[in-house]
C-alpha cells in the first residue's frame, strides 16, 4: 500500500522519531512505522498524539535536537497543525523534518477537499507531490536532504489514490537500526527569536525559497517539439499518462512531470516560453498553475478549462485535451450522483445512543462532530457539524445566541466521540462552562478511534502508556454534572438524558452524559443477547426498519428481512417494535 511505502522510506532514510493523529488517507502510515520498527527492532518513537498539533511540535522538537523526525496526518489535520508550521518556517529545522499532509480529492472521508500545497505556499515550505507509492517512497530521500541543506520543513502531499493504491515495489535491503546522537546545542536566534527578530528570519526563509527555485525538480517525459504542451503533478499525471496510451495521442504534445510543484522551478518557466499553449493538470488547487508567468496560453482550473471541484477523473482529462487540441469530441459526463447515504455498523452503540437523544429530546437540535457519530444524521439526530472540536462549540454558540436575542432555547444536546474530546473538545468545553452555556454534551465513547481504523485514544491507550481518566478531565474543565451510561440501558439513557437536561438548566452551565460501550469492529467482545424474530406477531409496519436505519435489516414485501450476518443482536430494533415481534435473550 502507498502508505506502507512512505513507512518504508521513512525508516531507510534514518527517520527515528515518527508522529501522527490518525485520519484517513493518513492512518496507515503511523501503523505501518510501528510495525517494521517492532519487526526490524530499530527502536524509533513512533506514537499517536492527542491531535496534529501536539504532533507536529513533538516531531519539530526531534529535529531541532538533530534527528531526522516526520509527522504525518490528513489535509484537515494539517489546519491543526498551522500555528507551528507558520513559525517552525521562520525558526528552520536542524535535522531533517517531513511534514506528510495527505489530501483527499472528492472528498471521500473529509469536510473538505483542500489542497495542502496551498498551505506549504502559505507557509513558504518546499512540497513534493507524488504519483504513485514508489514514488512517495523513492521522493523522502530527496525531500530530507532538502529540509536539511536548506535547514526548512519540507512537505510530502500523497493523495488518497497513493495512499491507498497498492504498487509491487522491491525492497532492495532491509530496514536497518542506524541511530543518531541527539545535541541539544541553544540556539535562541532560531528558535526563541521575537517578533522584529522574524523580519530577520522571514528575509532568511525567502532566500531559502530563491535558492530551492534554482533547483530543477521536474522532468520532461515526453519530446516531441510540440507547440503545446502539458504539466502535471501527482496522481493526475498518472491517470495523463494512461489517457495519452489509450488515445496515441504521446506524439501531439511535450509531456512535463513536476515533482516539487512549490517553488516551481525557475527553469520550467523558462521551458514553457515557448509553447504556443500549455494545460495544467493538477489536483486540487491551482498551485502550478498559479506560479506559471504566462497567463494568456495556460489552460487548467482558472480558466475552467479543468474543473474547480472534484477530484481529477479521466473523463476530465479527455474534456481539456479536446480544448487543447481541438480534433477530439466527447461526450460531457454528469457529476457523480450521490448514492445511499453510509450508515452506522450493526450493533454500533452510537445508533442506540441517537436513539435515546431523539427520545429525550423530541424538539431538540442537535451539534455534533466529525467521526462515526456524523453519521447520525441519517437517524436525524445530528443538526450540525463543523470540524473536529466543534461540536462543542457550536452547542455553546447555539445557546448564547439564542439567550442573548431572548428567544426560546430548545434542548440542545451534543454528541462527539471519545478520540475527538481529547483532540478538540477540552479548551470548548472550559469556554462553555465559563460562559454557563447550558446544554447536554453526549461523549461517544467507544475505547477507539473507530471511523480511522481503531487507532488509540488517551483514555484507552496502548499497553506500554499511561491511562488518561476521561471523566477527571471532565471536572477538570468545571463540569458538575458527569454521568456514565452503557447506551443498549435503553431505559436509562433516556432517562440520564433527562436528568442532564434538567440539572443544566438549573444551574446554567454544560452537563455531560458518557455513553460507553466498546466498537464491536475493534472491541471483540463475547455477544450478551441473541436476538429472536417472531414473524406471527409481526404486522409488517416496518417501524423497526425506518426508525433503527440498521444496514441488517430491510423491507421486505410484508415483513422486514433480517441479515443475520451482518446483525449483533444489539437490541434496538426490539426496543423499537411495538408489537413484540423482536425479541432479545441473554445469553
Amino acid at each position: 500500500m502507498g502508505n506502507e511505502a512512505i513507512a518504508w522510506g521513512l525508516l531507510r532514510e534514518g527517520v527515528s522519531f515518527v508522529t501522527s493523529y490518525p485520519g484517513t488517507p493518513a492512518s496507515e502510515i503511523l501503523e505501518a512505522v510501528m510495525r517494521f520498527n517492532e519487526e526490524y527492532q530499530l527502536g524509533i518513537f513512533a506514537q499517536w498524539s492527542i491531535n496534529e498539533k501536539v504532533a507536529f511540535e513533538l516531531a519539530l522538537a526531534h529535529s531541532w535536537l538533530g534527528g531526522r523526525s516526520a509527522v504525518s496526518m490528513k489535509q484537515v489535520g494539517l489546519n491543526v497543525a498551522l500555528d507551528p508550521l507558520m513559525s517552525a518556517a521562520y525558526t528552520g529545522v536542524k535535522g531533517g523534518l517531513l511534514v506528510i499532509s495527505a489530501d483527499d480529492p472528492g472528498p471521500y472521508s473529509s469536510q473538505t477537499e483542500q489542497d495542502s500545497r496551498f498551505l506549504a505556499m502559505f507557509a513558504k515550505i518546499p512540497v513534493f507531490d507524488p504519483s504513485s507509492p514508489k514514488e512517495a517512497m523513492e521522493m523522502i530521500k530527496e525531500a530530507l536532504e532538502l529540509s536539511e541543506r536548506y535547514r526548512i520543513p519540507v512537505m510530502l502531499r500523497p493523495t488518497s489514490w497513493v495512499c491507498h493504491a497498492r504498487q509491487g515495489i522491491v525492497l532492495e535491503e532491509e530496514l536497518k537500526s542506524n541511530p543518531k546522537i541527539l545535541s541539544l546545542d541553544k540556539d535562541p536566534f532560531h528558535w526563541a527569536a521575537l517578533p522584529r527578530r522574524r523580519y530577520i528570519l522571514h528575509k532568511e526563509l525567502n532566500e531559502k525559497l530563491r535558492s530551492i527555485q534554482k533547483e530543477n525538480a521536474f522532468r520532461k517525459i515526453v519530446s516531441k517539439r510540440a507547440k503545446k504542451a502539458v504539466v502535471s503533478s501527482g496522481f493526475p499525471f498518472a491517470l495523463l499518462m494512461d489517457v495519452l496510451k489509450s488515445l496515441n495521442l504521446e506524439d501531439s504534445l511535450d509531456i512535463y512531470k513536476v515533482d516539487r510543484p512549490f517553488p516551481l522551478s525557475l527553469s520550467l518557466s523558462e521551458e514553457l516560453s515557448s509553447y504556443e499553449e500549455i494545460l495544467v493538470l493538477e489536483e486540487t488547487y491551482p498551485v502550478i498553475e498559479l506560479q506559471i508567468p504566462y497567463r494568456e496560453k495556460t489552460r487548467g482550473r482558472l480558466d475552467g478549462t479543468v474543473p474547480s471541484e472534484g477530484e481529477l477523473r479521466p473523463e476530465n482529462i479527455l474534456e481539456a485535451l479536446h480544448i487543447l487540441l481541438g480534433d477530439l469530441i466527447f461526450e460531457k459526463k454528469n457529476p457523480l450522483k450521490e448514492g445511499a447515504p453510509p450508515r452506522l455498523c450493526p450493533g454500533c452503540p452510537h445508533r442506540a445512543a441517537f436513539w435515546a437523544i431523539k427520545k429525550a429530546f423530541p424538539q431538540g437540535f442537535f451539534p455534533s462532530d466529525i467521526g462515526c457519530y456524523t453519521l447520525g444524521l441519517e437517524m436525524e439526530a445530528v443538526d450540525a457539524f463543523l470540524c473536529m472540536g466543534a461540536g462543542v462549540s457550536l452547542a455553546e454558540g447555539f445557546y448564547l445566541a439564542l439567550k442573548n436575542a431572548a428567544q426560546k432555547i430548545p434542548p440542545i444536546c451534543s454528541t462527539v466521540g471519545d478520540s475527538t474530546f481529547f483532540h478538540a473538545c477540552i479548551p470548548a468545553l472550559i469556554d462553555a462552562v465559563n460562559k454557563k452555556a447550558a446544554f447536554v454534551l453526549v461523549i461517544l465513547d467507544n475505547a477507539t478511534t473507530a471511523m480511522t481504523g481503531g487507532q488509540p485514544t488517551p483514555s484507552n491507550p496502548l499497553k506500554d502508556l499511561r491511562k488518561v481518566e476521561m471523566e477527571k478531565v471532565i471536572k477538570g474543565c468545571g463540569v458538575e454534572f458527569v454521568k456514565v451510561v452503557d447506551p443498549f440501558d435503553f431505559f436509562e439513557m433516556e432517562r440520564s438524558l433527562k436528568e442532564a437536561y434538567a440539572f443544566c438548566q438549573e444551574k446554567e452551565i454544560p452537563a455531560v452524559v458518557i455513553s460507553r460501550s466498546p466498537c464491536p469492529l475493534y472491541k471483540k467482545v463475547p455477544p450478551k443477547r441473541k436476538l429472536h424474530f417472531k414473524k406471527e406477531n409481526c404486522r409488517g409496519c416496518m417501524i423497526c426498519v425506518l426508525e433503527s436505519k440498521c444496514p441488517a435489516l430491510q423491507e421486505g414485501e410484508d415483513k422486514p428481512i433480517i441479515n443475520w450476518n451482518l446483525c449483533r443482536s444489539c437490541g434496538l430494533c426490539a426496543f423499537i417494535c411495538p408489537d413484540g415481534a423482536l425479541e432479545v435473550v441473554e445469553v
